[in-house]
């Protein structure tokens, strides 16, 4: 049976701060939707209260025409409606299959059928394009590899309304084209789809309609053939959206490196790389997921083993044997995993912020009054919309975590700074914002390294762009050779 819902005057809140007003739109069955908005539009939220993860406040939501409030997701699955969520829901510490059958485990008699859980694992991942065994821990999986086991549990709970929640976010274009074709034929079996993505061309690709919401409030419903992309960033935003990039300033080409790396070599993952950067440069690094990128800079930061290779910041040669040390040598780095590695995100913002520079506040007791000054600057200065100061960083919508977790790499006051995937899962006004902080970083006389999927983000932002493949560093392009065909020809070989 497909699903169809409308929202009718949909309000919630949490506490005080009300994040939905009065919420109106309707889903037909076997449509696709991009549900569109800034991060803190209410979009994750609605869709949560959907698919039985929180409750309403106020207002109805009606499935099939009959009134429904889940008090779980469990109840929403029985009616066939699924969320994949944007932060990963799943047990480190279990398999693959054990993942997918959590709490829907298959017996035999009083015992677990392990058999036919692990063969209809097997044909799940098989479905989503992920050739990995269905034994393996999670844990052991890469960020994108995590991403394709969401959408094969998506798969196994029969969803006849499937909600997406930045799919794509970590996903290779081979991986992504394999979804796409998932959704093509998902639509073609009267699944409704909800589409929540930054990447308005994916949206203007895959979806029938779209939908925006604004600070929690519903503001258009329009045939997405009919809206440029343009159109679609401007009702986000409320505004004309213009110069999504900073001017690119020119970098002083006399002055010595910050960050010069020599043939460092990350067992496995990098071999012989060497690269510098510059005061005042950003230096971006492209490449297919694999590519061993971010392996390369958690061996410099010594989050992994390297075996070879010399780090030298400001003209000194260092061996950084742990985060620490890179932070009190000048060098900090945000994670691509902002939930799992960026953010704690059960403590307080004020914690979030000061946790690297701790002995600035902590001499010898801890000076929260001067936390909460710095908390207020921060928040200013970055944008981050919170209700409440006091609140967890888990109150934050992922935009805005993003930010936080931005403040808190950039308050030790860092000569580097290396960004992972800076604005995944980030809608595009927030892009805007970071792309202009990060701008004015390098203005500010930092070397910063960017690191990224998306290819337009590269080629907008960075000085010059480094390209790796299989491990090795392909070439580093200056400004004038950047474009999309010259990036993708040398990560994939081509060239």
């Amino acid at each position: 049976m497909s699903v169809d819902v409308t929202f009718d005057g949909v309000v919630k809140e949490f506490g005080p701060v009300r994040v939905l007003h009065g919420v109106n739109f309707a889903l037909q069955k076997g449509r696709a939707y991009g549900l569109l908005g800034e991060n803190g539009a209410g979009k994750s939220t609605l869709m949560k209260i959907l698919s039985g993860y929180e409750s309403l406040t106020g207002g109805s939501m009606y499935i099939n025409g009959e009134s429904m409030r889940f008090t779980s997701s469990r109840q929403a699955e029985e009616q066939g409606i699924v969320l994949i969520h944007q932060e990963f829901s799943l047990a480190e510490d279990l398999t693959i299959a054990q993942n997918l059958f959590l709490g829907h485990e298959k017996k035999k008699g009083f015992l677990l059928d392990d058999k036919t859980m692990q063969r209809e694992a097997a044909q799940a991942l098989a479905q989503v394009g992920l050739q990995r065994d269905v034994n393996l821990r999670v844990r052991q999986l890469i960020v994108a590899e995590k991403q394709l086991v969401e959408v094969a549990r998506a798969l196994l709970r029969k969803a006849r309304l499937l909600i997406m929640d930045e799919p794509t976010a970590t996903l290779t274009p081979g991986e992504t084209e394999r979804l796409f074709a998932l959704m093509t034929q998902l639509k073609s079996e009267g699944v409704t789809l909800v589409y929540i993505s930054h990447k308005l061309d994916e949206v203007q690709r895959m979806t029938d309609e779209v939908v925006v919401m604004r600070d929690g409030r519903f503001v258009a419903q329009e045939p997405t053939s009919s809206l440029t992309r343009q159109q679609m960033a401007n009702l986000m935003v409320g505004r004309e959206l213009a110069h999504l990039y900073p001017e690119k300033e020119a970098v002083a080409q006399d002055q010595a490196p910050v960050l010069k790396v020599t043939g460092l070599t990350v067992p496995g993952w990098a071999e012989d790389v060497s690269f510098e950067v510059r005061p005042g440069e950003i230096l971006g690094f492209a490449g297919l997921v694999g590519a061993g990128r971010t392996e390369l800079f958690e061996g410099l930061l010594g989050l992994r083993q390297r075996s070879a290779g010399t780090v030298e910041l400001q003209g000194r040669v260092c061996a950084l044997r742990n985060p620490r040390d890179a932070v009190q040598h000048g060098l900090t780095y945000l994670s691509e995993d902002r939930k799992g590695k960026g953010l704690h995100v059960h403590f307080g913002l004020r914690q979030n912020l000061t946790l690297m520079a701790l002995q600035r506040y902590a001499t010898p007791w801890l000076q929260t009054g001067a936390e909460e000054q710095a908390l207020k600057t921060a928040v200013e200065a970055f944008g981050i919309r919170t209700g409440n100061l006091n609140s967890l960083a888990s109150s934050l919508s992922g935009g805005n975590q993003q930010k936080l977790a931005l403040a808190k790499v950039l308050h030790p006051n860092p000569k580097v700074v290396v960004l992972d995937e800076p604005t995944r899962g980030v809608d595009v006004g927030a892009k805007r914002d970071i792309y202009f902080l990060v701008q004015s970083l390098a203005r500010q006389g930092l070397a910063v390294v960017v690191i990224s999927s998306e290819l337009m983000e590269l080629i907008g932002l960075c000085h010059r762009v480094a390209v790796m493949r299989a491990g090795r560093l392909q070439t580093v392009l200056q400004a004038h050779q950047l474009t999309e065909e010259e990036l993708i020809a040398h990560a994939t070989g081509t060239h």
